[in-house]
């Protein structure tokens, strides 16, 4: 059975610090990389102050640091984003309103790869940012 979004992003799983081997999407052998939940990702996104944007750079140097690592791994947390937004839709589909879900709109841009994935319009991207200013 496939799982909802909503299901994804409340899994209990915790966050896991590795030594990497060798090199991997920009970071060095021998560097502490960070993978952290879906749940984490989530709630840095919750955070981000209405009228506000941050690059999903921004977000895994800030997940690092206050981990205590040199970085976190760019492939799960694109994967945890798309999560956190997936949730947030499917809130608002069920009748919440955009204040009470998670505001991805300010991690992920209009034109953002992941934006392209989501189940919605880029324009209601820019729509949710505008409406922030």
């Amino acid at each position: 059975m496939v799982k909802t979004a909503t299901e994804k992003l409340n899994q209990k799983k915790q966050p896991k610090k590795v030594v990497l081997e060798k090199d991997f999407a920009g970071i060095k052998a021998g560097q502490r990389m960070l993978v952290g939940t879906p749940k984490m990702v989530d709630d840095y996104i919750r955070k981000v102050p209405a009228g506000e944007t941050r690059t999903m750079p921004r977000l895994r140097r800030e997940l690092a640091r206050r981990n205590r690592c040199d970085a976190t791994c760019p492939v799960s947390t694109a994967i945890f984003v798309r999560i956190a937004a997936e949730a947030a839709l499917e809130a608002l589909e069920g009748g919440a309103s955009a204040t009470d879900v998670t505001p991805f709109w300010r991690v992920v841009g209009p034109e953002d790869k992941i934006a392209k994935k989501l189940p919605v319009d880029s324009a209601w991207i820019s729509h949710q940012r505008d409406s922030e200013r």
